[in-house]
């Protein structure tokens, strides 16, 4: 493929919470947009997601461990959407541990430029928690767009979780990612 060919490759991220069953509304979303879509699963997620299915909708595998030697590259992420987000990723992340390969992903993105969208799934008792909002400001600080507050994200009672699946809100990442990727 030549240069002006390339279409945008988003990554998605995907985290082992609630809406994680639903990351193909969020594929579609971005193919509506011209994105191409890799999506990279953390290990505990893939119990929540249908491989088979992302990967036919993708057209590529879905990642969840480092590529061995000789196996092709995933193409390089033009914008990177992590949703849902959990407590522990976003916490791990902000902490500068890399023990996976969303988080390896994730530890560089923001030096290498690449626009970050998060959208949470977490609960009031832990989204109340000083280590998660340090956590968020940091991560704010390294210029990461974390959709967590009014009118974004907003924390649900422990407990309810999967009352709010239906409205968790997949399009204000599509549409933060374009904007930040400089397409709206």
């Amino acid at each position: 493929m030549t240069e002006p060919d390339r279409h945008r490759v988003l990554y998605v991220i995907v985290c082992a919470a609630g809406p994680a069953g639903d990351v193909g509304k969020l594929v579609t979303l971005a193919h509506q947009r011209g994105w191409d879509v890799q999506i990279i699963a953390t290990p505990s997620a893939l119990d929540f997601i249908d491989v088979p299915a992302l990967e036919a909708q993708t057209g590529r595998p879905v990642r969840s461990q480092y590529r061995k030697p000789g196996e092709p590259r995933s193409p390089k992420a033009d914008a990177i959407i992590v949703a849902p987000a959990t407590y522990n990723t976003i916490n791990k992340w902000a902490a500068g541990i890399s023990d996976t390969y969303a988080l390896g992903i994730l530890a560089e993105a923001p030096n290498l430029g690449i626009p970050v969208v998060v959208l949470p799934f977490v609960n009031t008792a832990l989204a109340a928690r000083r280590p998660f909002q340090r956590s968020i400001a940091d991560l704010r600080a390294e210029g990461v767009r974390i959709l967590l507050g009014p009118g974004e994200f907003e924390p649900h009672t422990p407990g309810t979780g999967g009352t709010h699946l239906n409205a968790y809100p997949w399009s204000l990442t599509i549409n933060e990612a374009d904007r930040l990727n400089g397409m709206r």
